[in-house]
């Protein structure tokens, strides 16, 4: 019977579709996050309204996933919940879902405007306030009848509800009340001295109003009259409100505010990020959601400080990766400047500084407790992890930087963006051109040191040598077919160039270069990374590795959904991979290398899997397979019941046999089963945990 039962499972295996995948790339908390309009709490369910569509949260913001099947429109201003349904307001209407945002429908019907901008419940009641007035459904949005015909401007920015009357912040002309439900509306801004109105929240009785310049307002007596109360409130432009228990909290441009006193004072609860502009705010418990234009964050029993929750909403170019040591890592994102992880990428702190005059960071280079940091208009140095920064430009004639390098103490390189490479002697107090021998194209890229030798690769320059600390170069490009340089590598004496026409190694110096791109899918390799006899190449497929030195590559994509991967870092057992679009990814060394074996020159033939040795196994076991010719290949690992337990190689793989370490310290004792799978072979065999 038991064999029965096994077989079973096995043939479940063969031919099912994959239900677990546990070794693949993980998205980390960030850097940074997709803009968020709003956020809406049903029970333990966070929905967030993004500039990518919404995205629900059931762990109190861990961790989100997109929830956009029937969203025909990705711009999501609004959101509200209405008996069962969750309504999203975007700039093509309203959409509704009742299964918790598992799929959508319109729900726009008798809209005269799309673009909707806010949503609120009176009673049985839906409004939605749009760039074209106001409008009212008594059916959940199945229906809707405009309700704002003496309003002066139509574009509503927000509402406010109290008891059964309706308040409406426009953009230009202040507040209106109605009693009715929207047949009727009278004007409510005496003493607002601004007409731009972005957010309305109450407390009891009491209205507030936060406004584009002059910060908060109060009425008492139903917006009839309102009194300024920004005491303490040095950010003004007021883009969120919201009421936690008896507190008022406040998002502006650049900060959040509470107050206790119903708006008589405020006192600052934490800078987010610069000029984040806190769009979205809400309590949860004890807890506060803020959404940004750079993702969300949480302040947890809201006290400072505040917490990135961006897993899954990462939608930021991270160009460069640097780890110091294997927890603290820094990232360069594009437009939103350095971030810094004391945890191997776990979580992340945007420790920029107002000295940090541009965002657009491009690498980093570490000497002593110094971190120096590039970018496009300079270079700026901390020494306390990012809490303060100074510029250190003195010299430099191009602030356009690429590249650095740490040559020794306070000796540094810089590459810049036209104008070839700047020497320090003096930790960057001051700069030198250093360009003699460098060719007239002079973009730099990227630095490598080999013992004396130190390397330079430009932009349509290919690789220059310098046996003098920098102050002398010669090119060094013979036989590169390809001397558009974007990244350098270097494994012990070997020098591995990462071109836009793929990866050129050279084991002289420099002197000569072979390509080394069999199976690389993708020519521009825009960084590589070495990790003892393994090397990594990031491109716009993806992630490849190689461990015989470029002869053959193979991809290590499983898990990663954005393929354009710009940076690598080796971090204690981790790679990490700075991605377009998707933050930063990690994953076990263990898991992204690919052990090639040489053949004596001669190139297997056969498809072949191998038996697992040892075997019974605790909890590691190594796994071999052939490839007979260039194939998508995919190596995974089951239970006794079928279960995908673990993807062990999944990605396009070249002629060559294969070693891969299988870790399963996360597993229960067992038969286990692995199969290979490549081109039309298909070969399965049962290996034993014993604990």
């Amino acid at each position: 019977m038991k064999r029965t039962a096994i077989v079973s499972a096995l043939l479940v295996f063969l031919f099912s579709s994959p239900s677990t995948i546990t070794a693949q790339w993980q998205q980390t908390n960030g850097p940074g996050g997709r803009q968020i309009n709003a956020l809406q709490v049903d029970g333990t369910r966070i929905f967030a309204g993004t500039s990518g569509g919404v995205y629900l949260s059931t762990n109190n913001g861990s961790s989100w996933t997109v929830r956009n099947n029937g969203l025909t429109n990705a711009l999501v201003n609004a959101l509200a919940k209405k008996d069962s349904f969750i309504l999203a307001g975007t700039s093509g209407g309203v959409f509704r879902s009742s299964d918790a945002g598992t799929t959508w429908s319109a729900a726009s019907t008798g809209l005269s405007t799309l673009d909707i901008r806010a949503f609120a419940v009176v009673g049985s009641t839906l409004f939605a306030g749009t760039l074209d007035g106001i409008f009212r459904s008594t059916n959940n949005g199945t229906n809707w009848t405009s309700v704002d015909t003496i309003l002066v401007i139509p574009f509503v920015q927000c509402f406010g509800v109290i008891g059964t009357t309706l308040f409406v912040g426009t953009a230009g002309s202040g507040v209106f009340r109605s009693t009715n439900n929207g047949t009727t509306w009278t004007s409510t801004s005496s003493g607002l001295a601004s007409g731009n109105i972005r957010a309305l929240a109450a407390i009891g009785t009491t209205l507030f109003a936060g406004t584009d310049t002059r910060g908060v307002y109060r009425s008492t007596n139903n917006g009839t009259n309102w009194t300024q109360v920004r005491s303490g409130m040095t950010d003004t432009l007021v883009y969120s409100l919201a009421a936690s228990g008896t507190n008022l909290i406040a998002g502006t441009y650049n900060n959040c505010y509470r107050s206790t006193d119903n708006g008589t004072s405020w006192t600052s609860i934490g800078t987010l990020l610069p000029n984040s502009n806190v769009l979205a705010i809400t309590p949860l418990g004890s807890d506060l959601i803020a959404g940004t234009r750079k993702g969300a964050f949480m302040l947890p029993g809201g006290v400072t400080p505040w917490r990135s929750i961006n897993t899954g909403l990462s939608n930021t170019d991270v160009i460069t990766l640097a780890a110091r040591t294997s927890s603290e890592i820094f990232a360069g994102v594009y437009g939103n400047g350095v971030f810094y992880s004391t945890n191997g990428g776990t979580d992340w702190a945007l420790v920029n500084t107002d000295s940090v005059t541009n965002l657009n960071v491009t690498a980093f280079a570490f000497s002593g407790t110094n971190t120096f940091a590039a970018t496009r208009a300079g270079i700026f140095l901390t020494t306390d992890n990012g809490a303060n920064w100074n510029s250190k430009n003195s010299g430099l004639a191009n602030t356009d930087v690429a590249a650095l390098l740490s040559v020794s103490t306070n000796n540094l390189l810089a590459g810049t963006n036209g104008s070839g490479v700047y020497r320090t002697t003096n930790n960057g107090t001051s700069w030198t051109a250093s360009n003699t021998g460098l060719p007239t194209t002079r973009n730099m890229t990227s630095f490598a040191v080999i013992g004396t030798n130190i390397f330079v690769g430009a932009q349509a320059g290919g690789v220059n040598r310098s046996t003098n600390g920098g102050a002398n170069w010669t090119n060094v490009s013979t036989g590169m077919t390809n001397n558009n340089v974007l990244s350098l590598a270097v494994m012990g004496t070997t020098l591995f160039a990462g071109t836009s026409g793929g990866v050129y190694r050279s084991t002289n110096n420099g002197a000569g270069w072979t390509l080394a791109s069999n199976g690389l899918t993708s020519p521009n390799v825009y960084a590589l990374t070495v990790n003892g006899m393994n090397l990594w190449a990031a491109t716009d497929d993806g992630i490849f590795n190689t461990y015989n030195s470029g002869n053959s590559w193979g991809t290590v994509n499983t898990g990663l959904t954005t393929p354009r991967i710009f940076s690598l870092a080796v971090a204690g057992t981790n790679l990490l991979a700075g991605s377009q679009g998707g933050g930063v990814w990690r994953r076990p060394l263990n898991e992204v290398i690919l052990d090639v074996e040489e053949n004596g020159g001669s190139v297997p033939t056969n498809f072949v899997l191998e038996q697992n040795y040892p075997n019974p196994f605790n909890p590691t076991t190594t796994l071999s397979f052939v490839i007979g010719h260039s194939s998508f290949a995919s190596l995974k690992v089951c239970d006794v019941l079928g279960r995908e337990v673990a993807t062990i190689v999944e990605g396009f793989l070249s002629a060559g046999r294969y070693t891969r370490t299988f870790d399963a310290s996360r597993l229960a004792s067992g038969v286990y089963f692995y199969r290979l799978q490549a081109g039309n072979f298909s070969e399965t065999k049962k290996m034993v945990l014993a604990r």
